[in-house]
C-alpha cells in the first residue's frame, strides 16, 4: 500500500510540476481557450505548484497528503469542466481525468480515521 501511495503522490506532483514549469506554453493556450484571465491563471499555477510540493513532502510526512489531494482533485475537476465547456476531444481531457482519479484514490487512502 505504501508503494501505491508513493506512486500516486509522485505521479500527481511530478505531472503538475512538469506542465506548469516546462509546458507553460500549453497552459497559456488552454487558459486563453477557456476564456480565463492572467490573474486566474497565475493563482491556479501558484496553488497547483504549492499543492504538488506538499504532496511530495507527504512522502515523508503523511499528514500532508489529505488536504492537498482534495484541493488538487478540485482543480482537476475544474479542468474537466472547462475541457467539456469548450468541447475539447477526449484525448485532451484524459490527463486531468487520470490525475483526478489519482487524487480521489489518495483522498480515500489517506482519509483520517
Amino acid at each position: 500500500m505504501e508503494n501505491l501511495h508513493f506512486i500516486l503522490q509522485s505521479s500527481v506532483a511530478i505531472s503538475v510540476l512538469y506542465v506548469w514549469v516546462f509546458r507553460y506554453h500549453n497552459v497559456l493556450k488552454e487558459f486563453e481557450q477557456f476564456g480565463l484571465g492572467d490573474t486566474t491563471r497565475n493563482f491556479v499555477g501558484a496553488a497547483k505548484i504549492s499543492l504538488a510540493t506538499l504532496l511530495l513532502v507527504g512522502i515523508w510526512y503523511p499528514s500532508f497528503i489529505f488536504i492537498p489531494s482534495i484541493l488538487m482533485g478540485l482543480f482537476m475537476l475544474s479542468a474537466q469542466y472547462f475541457h467539456f465547456k469548450v468541447k475539447n476531444p477526449f484525448i485532451q481531457k484524459l490527463p486531468s481525468l487520470v490525475l483526478l482519479i489519482f487524487c480521489l484514490a489518495l483522498v480515500y487512502f489517506s482519509c483520517p480515521s
